[in-house]
């Protein structure tokens, strides 16, 4: 019987990759247009960051599809093509994965907002969710990630939808602020409760990822095994990003400030770690070390 992603968790701790988008702008893709579209039209590029992260040492490696629901894709009129991006995003991964890797689907939020704060019916979500996640599906990945959701009900419509056209296990992610009363999304939603639902839906690894440098996520990670036995991952940030007098995106969390807070993460209980955006290979394989060092 073929060893999934569950099985290893339950083994050690597993290294996903770190940040998709600040790579593809490094090697030429232009900010502002759409990600998902170099999935078709630059795929040896993308392939190549893939490869990058998989060399760097990660466990699994997540598909070029964070905005490929066609909610996201309608702000590039791209909807039309959500199910062809995904199917290649999917293949891209699969394609170059080595043995005893895995290729995970990347489902971010729409960038919209569920009615009454919004226009949008949970239904609608539920549907742009559910035709990404088969394409996702078909196109060879392990398993699904439904990651940086700041709305507990979006989350919730994206598992729905996910699970109505896939049988493959799926992680939810959330993203949190941090203020003086502690840890909440932007729409306020707090851990207890996001632990409590995402538990109650029977999801088999919850977490979160982006907004947070790694030295706040830590405290975080705290909270989130205080508040259950799932296994939690962790895709920290490498700090803020600021823009240069150059124009380029920087982060303030060097790889040597950002990792050295990777060994407190898993000792509070992180099971699944990667990184998110500004983080890179080299990021991934420090990381890798660490996780080494800790067997």
């Amino acid at each position: 019987m073929t060893r999934t992603i569950l099985d290893l968790i339950k083994e050690r701790v597993v290294l996903l990759d770190g940040g998709m988008g600040t790579e593809l702008i490094k090697l030429g893709f232009p900010q502002g247009e759409c990600p998902e579209s170099w999935n078709v039209e630059k795929p040896e590029i993308v392939k190549k960051i893939h490869l990058s992260y998989y060399a760097a040492g990660s466990d699994a490696v997540l598909t070029n599809s964070f905005g490929g629901n066609k909610i996201k894709l309608a702000s590039h009129r791209l909807e039309d093509k959500c199910h062809e991006l995904n199917y290649a995003a999917a293949r891209l991964v699969s394609d170059v994965k080595p043995e005893g890797k895995f290729a995970a689907g990347s489902m971010g939020p729409t960038g919209k907002f569920l009615k009454p704060h919004g226009e949008y019916t949970e239904e609608e979500f539920e549907e742009a969710y559910a035709v990404q996640a088969k394409a996702l599906t078909e196109g060879g990945v392990d398993f699904l990630l439904i990651e940086t959701q700041y709305d507990l009900k979006e989350a919730l419509c994206a598992l729905r939808g996910a699970r109505k056209s896939s049988g493959l296990p799926v992680f939810v992610t959330m993203t949190f602020n941090r203020n003086p009363r502690g840890y909440f999304t932007i729409m306020g939603n707090s851990v207890a409760q996001c632990v409590e639902e995402l538990e109650a839906q029977e999801v088999p690894a919850i977490g979160t990822n982006c907004t947070l440098n790694s030295a706040d996520m830590v405290d975080l990670l705290e909270i989130m095994r205080d508040a259950t036995p799932l296994p939690l991952i962790a895709q920290a940030n490498a700090g803020q990003p600021s823009l240069s007098s150059d124009g380029k995106v920087t982060y303030s969390q060097e790889v040597e400030d950002y990792v050295q807070y990777i060994p407190q993460m898993i000792k509070n209980g992180a099971n699944i770690i990667g990184g998110c955006c500004g983080t890179d290979p080299e990021y991934i394989k420090r990381m890798a070390e660490i996780i080494k060092q800790s067997l």
